[in-house]
């Protein structure tokens, strides 16, 4: 018999996700994106793009699609998709997966601040520094709008959009990245303070080593909570391993 699985997808690990799954004989798997990103590179598999209308209509998505199985391996910021998709499974009696990659833990040299949301994070800069890297992502950028006497360098995959921090450059470009690389970028723009996301993964790990090498201050933003009773997997072979699909 055929399996369908859908992948909630955006992230390195739901690429890899699907080439797994595609692989296997009688698995189909439809991962779905945001949208967010405009060019979003190819993907193993059928791809939709586009919300599905909260929990209840990706709860109709999956019943409509057959869907056997669901992976949630977006973003660990993505907490609205992430409890619709909870709440969808649990609906409808889906086997689902959370596929979240291990956040990062800061090390004996480290000088890590933590944060429970961007507003938290803006209210601590003006205390740790006067030029910001901030590697937060385009959409949380109003957050940070309101400090005026903060020089701010913005790196996104997508151009950002108001409102933003009237005092701004912006780097349009996407990981991964080298440790050497962002201590360069770092000393050339004479930065004071990085402020990023726990997102974990190595893809942008390497501006926290380049942190740590010149002893800057690092503003952390914790992830939001999964929602209660979800199964989780830290990597892709464990997620593989819960569908149980059997062999490739």
């Amino acid at each position: 018999m055929s399996s369908h699985v859908l992948v909630l997808g955006g992230t390195t690990e739901a690429r890899r996700l699907a080439a797994e799954l595609v692989a296997r004989p009688g698995v189909r798997v439809t991962t779905s994106l945001a949208g967010r990103v405009s060019r979003p590179g190819a993907l193993d598999g059928d791809v939709r793009v586009g919300g599905f209308g909260g929990a209840d209509g990706l709860a109709r998505w999956l019943r409509e699609h057959r869907v056997d199985a669901v992976v949630d391996a977006t973003h660990p910021f993505a907490a609205a998709i992430t409890a619709n998709a909870a709440r969808a499974a649990a609906a409808t009696g889906i086997p689902a997966v959370v596929l979240r990659r291990p956040g990062w833990t800061p090390g004996p040299d480290d000088r890590w601040h933590w944060v429970d949301s961007l507003p938290e994070a803006a209210a601590l800069l003006p205390s740790l520094g006067r030029r910001v890297f901030l590697t937060t992502g385009r959409l949380g950028l109003a957050a940070f709008a309101h400090l005026s006497e903060l020089h701010f360098l913005v790196r996104t995959v997508e151009p950002p959009e108001p409102p933003m921090p009237q005092d701004m450059e912006v780097l349009l470009t996407r990981g991964p990245f080298a440790p050497d690389d962002e201590r360069t970028l770092l000393r050339a723009h004479r930065v004071d303070v990085l402020v990023t996301k726990d997102s974990g993964g190595e893809a942008t790990a390497a501006k926290l080593t380049a942190a740590r090498d010149l002893a800057l201050p690092v503003v952390v933003v914790r992830r939001p909570p999964l929602p209660a009773d979800v199964t989780t997997a830290p990597d892709v072979p464990s997620a593989l391993a819960l569908l149980d699909l059997g062999p490739c």
